[in-house]
């Protein structure tokens, strides 16, 4: 995709796909991401992926017809990415798992919406006939902005994750058919 700039709030950014150069700066990124927030899959440092991961991952997407990997860049930082995961078996080719994150200091400037955006217009060129995501039952905003750009409610995963309360949570399954 091409480059889109957005300026909200007084806060300038960039969504691109994401560069090998990348690499070296996501691994920090998303290790203080993970650590913010209990809306993500994982806690700080699990499932640790280095530069050489990240290169891996960029380069592939970057090969794929069914990947897109996006980063949100201010003043040349990345604060934030997202990616659109596909495979290429013909029973699930036409569709694609979405994930994203922005650091916290950056919520509320809409950067976690407009990586949605793009990823949803990079979907309909590219013939992706669904999106499908999932979100922690307590993460209200998420949903109401899946809700917004089309997303339904597909199914629910019960007692899926325990938080650091110590109480379990249900994931909401959530998918957007593109015609």
């Amino acid at each position: 995709m091409k480059q889109k700039e957005y300026y909200i709030r007084n806060i300038q950014y960039l969504i691109r796909t994401a560069e090998e150069k990348d690499a070296k700066r996501l691994p920090a990124i998303r290790l203080q991401i993970d650590g913010e927030t209990e809306n993500m899959d994982r806690e700080r440092g699990e499932a640790y992926i280095d530069e050489a991961g990240f290169k891996h991952i960029i380069k592939n997407d970057a090969e794929s017809l069914n990947n897109l990997f996006l980063t949100a860049e201010v003043d040349g930082e990345i604060v934030g990415f997202s990616r659109c995961e596909g495979n290429m078996l013909k029973r699930t080719s036409h569709q694609v798992d979405f994930g994203v994150c922005v650091l916290k200091e950056y919520w509320g400037y809409a950067i976690g919406q407009n990586l949605l955006k793009e990823s949803i217009h990079w979907a309909e060129f590219n013939k992706i006939k669904k999106i499908k995501l999932s979100v922690l039952e307590t993460n209200d905003k998420a949903i109401k902005l899946y809700k917004k750009y089309g997303f339904e409610i597909e199914g629910v995963l019960k007692k899926d994750k325990r938080l650091s309360d110590g109480n379990y949570y249900n994931t909401v399954l959530m998918g957007k058919f593109i015609d």
